[in-house]
């Protein structure tokens, strides 16, 4: 388990991604992917009152609902710990939306859809620059007072609303954003390493970056040539990563994993435990075989050679 951040919360250091939930796996599949990821020694899911939104016939919080219902089945609420996010949900025809208003409404209809009576990592889910950071920081202090909110996350914030943030709640005694959660993995890496990645590791915040597979590139299943999977994913895949680059980093990807006896899902999760800053990637699964895969990424150790090929 790791520690995350400043926080006493300890993780596994695999997060279970929940935008799946209700999008890509239908409840009861749903079930068998988080029993499958606890069976691996995982505790650690994020989710958000968003996903899944874009699915027509969706109003958002369909995840956050076949969790509630999974762990109030399994009974297990205490043994995980639970990550959701506020402020992507439209709000009043306003996106992000970070206000005092909507943060209050949205926590309590987050925590009725969990089935549970706290939070342990509340995610400020983009950044809101018509809300004063103080409006937001000071919302949250309070869902942390009355114990509705155990820690504080700040996700898609850049290093300087982020210095920001920390300075405003030092200078007004609120708690501070313990967790950070940026878009990161062997193809996405600006938006983390730099000043990103230089304060988090400054401050000692926790870092569970999303789309640490690449919504699913760097599992290796789109080849080039090959014929697309029939999945929700797959155009947006091809649009986004279809590139010669690419296609290059996947061919020394395979190669690392051959040497390794591993998949290229567990090599990219295995290379981002080696990061500075890194706590715990947040990756999903559709299946139980591809849960016990991205799990093996837990315990694979890539040599010095592995890691040069791939930072390169």
């Amino acid at each position: 388990m790791n520690t995350l951040g400043r926080t006493e919360l300890q993780v596994a250091p695999l997060c279970f991604g929940g935008n799946i939930f209700g999008w890509t796996v239908d409840e009861a599949a749903s079930f068998r992917v988080l029993d499958a990821y606890v069976e691996a020694g995982g505790n650690f899911i994020d989710t958000a009152d968003v996903y899944s939104a874009w699915v027509p016939g969706h109003q958002g919080g369909e995840s956050e609902t076949i969790l509630g219902k999974w762990m109030r089945e399994r009974g297990n609420r205490h043994q995980m710990v639970i990550a959701t996010k506020v402020g992507s949900l439209p709000s009043k025809g306003r996106n992000p939306d970070l206000s005092r208003e909507h943060i209050l409404h949205a926590v309590e209809a987050s925590l009725r859809r969990l089935q549970t009576d706290y939070i342990d990592v509340y995610f400020a889910h983009r950044d809101d620059t018509e809300t004063p950071l103080g409006e937001t920081l000071g919302t949250f202090a309070e869902l942390v007072q009355a114990g509705k909110v155990r820690a504080l996350g700040a996700s898609n914030y850049n290093a300087t609303r982020m210095r920001e943030a920390l300075q405003i709640s030092q200078a007004n005694g609120f708690p501070r954003y313990e967790v950070q959660q940026p878009r990161y993995n062997l193809i996405s890496r600006d938006e983390y390493e730099g000043p990103l990645q230089q304060l988090c590791v400054q401050e000692e915040i926790g870092v569970i970056p999303y789309s640490s597979l690449a919504s699913g590139f760097l599992t290796g299943k789109y080849r080039q040539g090959a014929e697309l999977p029939k999945t929700p994913r797959a155009s947006a895949i091809q649009q986004n990563y279809w590139t010669k680059e690419n296609f290059a980093l996947l061919e020394r990807l395979d190669k690392v994993a051959r040497q390794h006896g591993a998949t290229p899902a567990q090599v990219a999760l295995a290379w981002m435990l080696t990061r500075p800053g890194i706590t715990a990637p947040i990756a999903s699964a559709t299946t139980v075989e591809q849960t016990r895969d991205i799990t093996g990424a837990i315990n694979l150790k890539l040599d010095q050679a592995a890691l040069e090929s791939l930072n390169a």
